[in-house]
């Protein structure tokens, strides 16, 4: 199968390994995304009289039956196609032949990614930003129920002053909103389009790069190409550090109600529904899945000091960071 990028001759198939890596699947996430781009992308094509209105229209009714096949579940990625993007591609070429090709015009597979990453980050950070709000709402409810009963205090591990559940659950209150303003703030970062500026230099043609961000609900667009592409990794590490910052909070909390439903305290009891066994101590309840909080923050950590290491063009390093950062929202948001 011929690749985008093809240049007449075998790839080394260890070099493609490495090279394709899991995209084909993670990249599943992003055919709906990278679809309702690619139909802004055909209209603005269509617009600027690079494209015929028949060639347009024949672009987007196909782009939307690539949408609907992956809503079933019927658009798959194959192994040596890489990712959605040459997927897609190959699909509009094998429906509508050189006129599929077309759509490759004015933008390359850098752009195209990214604006399709964006548009994914938008969403899932909406989602996260309900995942919140929601759990603003349990925790006032659990302190208007519950913010009397009074418990002691530890600094140290000691008994240290008095304390309440009010005391201790608006502490995390207060901090869920601070992650609001920061989900706001990453938010606004990756709210910019970065479609038009092709391999990070532009490209030689009049597009309309305005059209395409109103097309897909960007606020602005982001104008510098140089500096879009290297915001690729930059924009992602910002958005784990406000993730982390969430998992910083959602591990206090896991901590704190492990250690205070533990029987030497008895403050509180896990439901049993959130708790595994021992297979040989029957009283036993482990709270398995809580660590998990902790563990993610080392993660963001070990992504971060790598993107760092890195210079001012585009590596697989950051692909990877790319890649992680769409497996972190999807865990996240779950």
């Amino acid at each position: 199968m011929k690749k985008l990028w093809d240049k007449g001759y075998d790839l080394n198939k260890t070099i493609e390994s490495y090279t394709v890596g899991n995209d084909p699947i993670l990249d599943k996430q992003l055919i709906y995304y990278d679809c309702i781009a690619s139909i802004a992308h055909t209209k603005m094509l269509g617009k600027m009289g690079l494209l015929t209105k028949t060639e347009a229209r024949y672009l987007v009714q196909e782009l939307k039956h690539i949408i609907d096949l992956d809503k079933k579940g019927e658009f798959p990625i194959a192994q040596d196609q890489e990712d959605c993007h040459t997927a897609i591609e190959m699909f509009l070429t094998n429906s509508l032949g050189d006129v599929g090709k077309k759509i490759h015009t004015a933008r390359s597979r850098n752009d195209q990614v990214l604006t399709a990453l964006r548009l994914y980050y938008k969403d899932q950070i909406n989602n996260i930003n309900q995942l919140i709000e929601g759990l603003i709402y349990s925790i006032s409810s659990f302190t208007s129920d519950h913010g009397n009963i009074q418990f002691p205090g530890y600094t140290h591990m000691q008994r240290a002053m008095p304390s309440s559940f009010d005391l201790w659950g608006t502490a995390f209150l207060d901090s869920m909103k601070d992650n609001l303003l920061l989900l706001d703030t990453v938010n606004k970062l990756v709210d910019q389009s970065p479609l038009g500026t092709a391999a990070g230099y532009g490209v030689p043609l009049n597009i309309d790069r305005e059209f395409t961000a109103k097309e897909l609900g960007f606020s602005s667009v982001q104008n510098n190409s140089v500096y879009t592409q290297f915001s690729r990794g930059k924009f992602e590490i910002s958005v784990l550090h406000v993730l982390s910052q969430i998992m910083l909070d959602l591990n206090k909390i896991a901590s704190d109600l492990i250690l205070i439903s533990m029987s030497e305290f008895g403050y509180v009891e896990i439901p049993d529904e959130f708790c595994t066994g021992s297979s040989i101590m029957p009283q036993k309840k482990t709270q398995m899945y809580w660590s998990y909080f902790g563990q993610s923050i080392m993660w963001f950590l070990h992504l971060s000091f790598k993107f760092h290491s890195l210079r001012q063009i585009l590596y697989r390093d950051i692909i990877e960071i790319s890649n992680s950062q769409k497996n972190q929202l999807c865990v996240d948001s779950q």
